[in-house]
């Protein structure tokens, strides 16, 4: 069966284990997410709060738009002054006031007199609608000239009417939001000062194996240069998170320990390792902290990242033990912690939009294991985008050159037994 007959596996489904033994990725998330406190919030001016959480609900505290203002630039007039007019029947009014942006008047308008108004301009209160300059002729008319309207306006022409957008006590953005300059625009023209946000997580990111070495340097047999903790303090500034801490440590748990007591003194409230949880003979981190029990370490239906360990610190720290191939890594953030970082910031979405896309090719998948495979979407036609395998080599843990094209995993269910050309594939979008 392949992946067009099978329920898509990522946000809201389900895959089986085959192995028993196995925890499917949502059991091990729910693990994790039962486990997460939101940090406590603070409230901080508008200009500040680009990147973080909403808190609390932002409520106007004013109608939007504030006043009836001018939608054009042209003549405040009485609609049936200019009910007849057109272009072989101006009707000839006479200007009585001039109404630039900003300005606090409220002329008086007789019958036969209109005001000179700009955009954004408070409409008069004798007004009812705005005959732009284009109607009109001669162009631009100062107060005691003479315009002669070529056009009909009916009452409210291009009139923006006071509360037609939000009116004073409307919720205009959600608590859990992520605020862009959207949502700070929102609620500055609601004339709110300042919000409440979530204090941003902050992280320690610790890359262990004795062979890795520094990017750059003369590589002696056996190691490697080190990528790691440079993937995950991207991922993690990417999910609205500070890195307060990178470090690197050998196979050594006294290193690993050296560098736990540095993540506390920081101030760390989640702590991420990669390496040192499968069960080779130097695995670091469960040597560390599987004997006192401070993390657990597992294993997942998914491919990479079946290994997976977690726990919770006394002091609140969060826990992640990461596998080491860095496709895994990716993953593994992807899959776990991202969504607890988002969740620690009260974040409402905390999973990657998905897009259902035809598969371009045909790849091989795991038996019993969702796949996560780093993928590249083909845009060339706009009505039909397809994905495909970033690399020659799948799913390969170990390829961290083909994270460097990779822009989405392609999320294929357990029960699939291969993804064949055409399949609808599920895809996540990694910005």
């Amino acid at each position: 069966m392949s992946a067009s007959h099978a329920h898509p596996g990522g946000h809201g489904t389900h895959d089986v284990a085959r192995d028993s033994a196995l925890r499917t990725v949502e059991q091990h998330l729910e693990v994790v997410l039962s486990a997460v406190r939101v940090l406590p919030t603070t409230r901080v001016p508008l200009g500040e709060a680009f990147g973080r959480t909403l808190a609390e609900p932002v409520v106007s505290r004013v109608d939007i738009p504030v006043f009836d203002n001018s939608a054009m630039d042209g003549f405040a007039v009485r609609s049936a002054d200019v009910a007849a007019a057109a272009s072989d029947h101006p009707i000839r009014l006479r200007v009585v006031a001039d109404l630039p942006a900003g300005t606090s008047l409220d002329p008086a308008l007789a019958p036969g007199e209109a005001a000179r108004i700009m955009t954004g301009s408070p409409v008069p209160a004798d007004a009812d609608a705005i005959v732009p300059f284009e109607d009109t002729a001669g162009g631009l008319h100062g107060t005691g000239d003479i315009v002669e309207v070529r056009a009909a306006a009916a009452a409210g022409a291009h009139v923006r009417r006071r509360g037609a957008d939000s009116v004073a006590g409307t919720e205009i953005v959600s608590a859990g939001t992520l605020l862009g300059g959207f949502q700070v625009a929102a609620a500055a023209a609601a004339g709110v000062p300042d919000i409440a946000v979530h204090h941003t997580p902050r992280v320690a990111v610790v890359s262990t194996g004795s062979e890795l070495a520094e990017p750059g340097g003369a590589l002696e047999r056996g190691q490697i240069p080190e990528s790691n903790s440079l993937l995950l303090d991207g991922l993690v500034r990417g999910a609205g998170a500070d890195v307060v801490l990178r470090a690197t440590v050998a196979d050594e748990v006294g290193e690993l320990r050296a560098v736990l007591a540095e993540a506390v003194a920081r101030g760390a409230d989640v702590l991420i390792t990669s390496g040192g949880v499968s069960a080779g003979a130097y695995e670091v981190v469960k040597d560390t902290f599987g004997p006192g029990g401070e993390l657990q370490f597992t294993k997942v239906a998914m491919q990479p990242g079946k290994p997976q360990g977690f726990g919770v610190l006394e002091g609140g720290m969060l826990v992640f033990g990461l596998p080491g191939n860095p496709v895994s890594v990716a993953v593994s953030f992807e899959t776990f912690v991202r969504p607890a970082l988002l969740a620690l910031q009260g974040r409402a979405q905390r999973q990657r939009d998905l897009l259902r896309l035809p598969a371009a090719v045909a790849w091989r998948t795991p038996p019993g294991r969702r796949q996560y495979l780093p993928a590249a979407i083909d845009r060339s036609d706009p009505a039909r985008w397809t994905v495909r395998p970033a690399t020659a080599g799948g799913s390969g843990s170990h390829l961290a050159g083909g994270l460097a094209v990779a822009e989405a995993f392609a999320v294929v269910p357990a029960d699939a037994p291969a993804v064949a050309v055409g399949d609808l594939v599920d895809v996540m979008l990694i910005p």
